[in-house]
């Protein structure tokens, strides 16, 4: 057990968080207008691959950022024509956007890079740390110096912007007039739309910033951990984003709190291979594995019954006439 550090653990959650965090955060932006987002893997893993890709080609991680916002964006706005315009199975939309995209990015990264399945390692253009001023001055500073300069700083740039998402989307949803509009056409899209508000765009416009949001999931794993894409690289990450989704009942912070349980036991799960437990021994890698997805199945089994969803969330709109 002397190897398992509960300082290495937060650490690590908290550089764990951001996938989850950002994908979360999309997710509800998009069901809180109506539509239920499963596509979330597939957008991860595009945006990964795309912004692996662009930054590698132009030395400039930003710029690969941005083409995988982009590229995610479009898959919203498809994701969108299918649920909104042509009223298809939301379901069956979000399933087909994930195989297509599992399928889609290795091959295209084995036909380009051909390096079997994955894009060159981008060395020195990974998005940097942020070293924290005054970090060095408290390095020695028994606890402080590791809250400053390790748990809180020390990290990219996306990290910083993750945690802060968490309070613009509360303010956006729950005080702003684009976040009145966007939880009515979720919970009644047709006194949304006696009220004059088009259900159609607000639900466009939130499936177009669940891409971009999305997105910085997949440039997360791919420019700032990895530094390469690796095929099904996002390993369940939009499907934990969905289940936090219900852990937090579609609200910003509790869903946040449950993307940084996730994250918690991910690192534990990382910090626990190769430890040796007392009286127990030495645990098997496939065991520990599951642990995030053990903690899933509990978390759904326990909460999903009290969890209140959009009342429209998952029904085409079609206007009164």
């Amino acid at each position: 057990m002397d190897d398992l550090h509960l300082a290495s653990i937060l650490v690590s959650t908290v550089r764990n968080a951001p996938v989850l965090l950002f994908a979360a955060m999309a997710g509800l932006f998009a069901e809180r207008s109506g539509v239920i987002d499963l596509a979330l893997e597939g957008k991860i893993l595009c945006s990964a691959f795309v912004s692996a890709g662009v930054a590698y080609s132009t030395q400039n991680p930003w710029i690969g950022i941005l083409a995988g916002a982009a590229v995610s964006a479009l898959i919203g706005l498809l994701q969108g024509f299918v649920a909104i315009t042509q009223k298809g199975n939301q379901l069956v939309a979000g399933i087909a956007i994930n195989i297509a995209m599992s399928g889609l990015t290795f091959v295209l990264a084995q036909y380009i890079y051909q390096q079997g399945g994955t894009t060159p390692e981008l060395g020195d253009f990974r998005l940097p740390e942020v070293v924290l001023p005054g970090s060095e001055a408290l390095a020695g500073v028994p606890f402080i110096g590791w809250l400053y300069g390790t748990l809180i700083g020390g990290h990219s740039v996306l990290t910083y912007v993750a945690f802060l998402l968490i309070p613009f989307v509360h303010w956006v949803l729950y005080h702003s007039r684009f976040g009145l509009r966007l939880r009515a056409c979720g919970e009644n899209p047709h006194a949304a739309d006696a009220a004059g508000v088009s259900v159609q765009r607000t639900r466009y416009t939130a499936m177009v910033i669940a891409g971009v949001l999305c997105s910085f999931s997949g440039a997360y794993l791919a420019v700032v951990q990895s530094g390469f894409f690796l095929r099904d690289m996002s390993a369940g990450a939009g499907y934990l984003a969905l289940t936090a989704l219900v852990f937090g009942n579609w609200r910003p912070w509790f869903t946040a709190l449950g993307c940084l349980m996730f994250g918690f036991f991910s690192a534990l799960q990382i910090h626990l291979e190769g430890v040796v437990l007392p009286g127990v021994g030495r645990l098997p890698g496939s065991l520990i594995q599951i642990i995030p997805y053990v903690v899933t199945v509990i978390v759904l089994a326990g909460l999903m019954a009290k969890s209140v969803a959009p009342r429209a969330l998952g029904t085409p709109f079609v206007k009164s006439r």
